[in-house]
């Protein structure tokens, strides 16, 4: 385990509800080869904020890197739908230009 990792895993202990802390272990995980356990942290991030755009993001890159694809359009999908109605233009572009690469 990474000090990085330790220290937010610390810090998530006193905030287990931080969807910044939540996505940042996700990072932190993927970067480590964790993919199931990302996947599950970015999980944990959006049932505390459904509108952390770059979580849904990470989940299809992660799903795609894992050969589950069908999963991959689901999340960029419910990603892109969420910007669209936050009007997250900057969000909604990178998550529809990652779903058209899987087409």
């Amino acid at each position: 385990m990474t000090a990085r990792l330790e220290q937010l895993r610390k810090l998530l202990e006193k905030s287990p509800s931080d969807a910044f802390l939540l996505y940042a272990t996700a990072l932190e995980l993927k970067k480590a080869g964790d993919s199931r356990g990302a996947l599950d942290h970015l999980a944990k991030t959006l049932a505390v904020d459904a509108d952390y755009m770059y979580a849904y993001y990470q989940q299809g890159q992660i799903f795609e890197s894992i050969g589950d694809p069908a999963a991959a359009i689901i999340a960029y999908d419910i990603g892109v739908s969420r910007a669209q109605k936050k009007g997250d233009q900057k969000a909604l572009g990178e998550l529809r230009g990652a779903r058209d690469m899987l087409e």
